[in-house]
This record gives structure tokens, sequence and C-alpha cells, in this order.
């Protein structure tokens, strides 16, 4: 492991992700500022920060915990994104790569938590 949770793939990948969201929804209507953007952005955010609590966690549990939480904001987000798309907002290119991170960080959060399990 690591000296810091900024050394962690997943974790970087995370904050890619989140840049991505603030970058979709910037062209997201006005209306939808305490809507959709709100709770996408809030879920892109939680992640990193759920990964890097995690990783500040005093035992293997609790860190397992804090990335089923990032996990599941991130299946939040998802959600969102799919919202989102069907609504029309943000631009398709935007949204591809937002969810090209999800996917990732998805798949590297399952694998992590696998592995502490074991």
């Amino acid at each position: 492991m690591g000296n810091s949770f900024r050394d962690l793939i997943v974790w970087q990948r995370a904050v890619q992700l989140s840049v991505a969201i603030y970058r979709l929804t910037a062209d997201f209507p006005r209306e939808e500022i305490y809507g959709l953007t709100s709770q996408l952005r809030r879920a892109g955010v939680s992640i990193a920060s759920n990964i890097a609590e995690g990783y500040g966690r005093a035992s293997t549990g609790e860190y397992r915990q804090f990335l089923g939480m990032a996990r599941g904001s991130n299946l939040e987000l998802q959600t969102q994104l799919t919202i989102a798309a069907e609504l029309g907002f943000g631009a398709a290119e935007q949204c591809q790569v937002a969810e090209q991170f999800s996917h990732e960080v998805g798949r590297m959060l399952v694998a992590m938590m696998n592995k502490l399990s074991s």
C-alpha cells in the first residue's frame, strides 16, 4: 500500500470523474442547478471522498465499508447520467467521458473490495 490515498489509481480516477461531471453539468439548464446538476456533483465528489476517508480508517472492515459507499455513490451517479442523457442535458461527448470514468472506477472498487475480503 502507498503512503497516501493520493497514490491510489482508483482515487485519481474518481477525481477525474468528478471533474468530468463538473464540466458536463456546467451546460445543464439553469433550473437544474438544485436538481440533477447538484445531485450529480454531490455523488461525484462523494466517490473520491469516501475512497480517501476509507483509506484513513484503522480497520480493513471500515475501509471496505467506505469503498462500498463509494460504489453506491457511483451507481447513483450512473443512474443520474442516464436520466440526464434521456433529457438531452449536456454534450454527448462529455457524458460519454464521465460514463467511461464511472465504469472504470466501478470495476476498480469491486476489485479492491474483493481483495480486502479475501
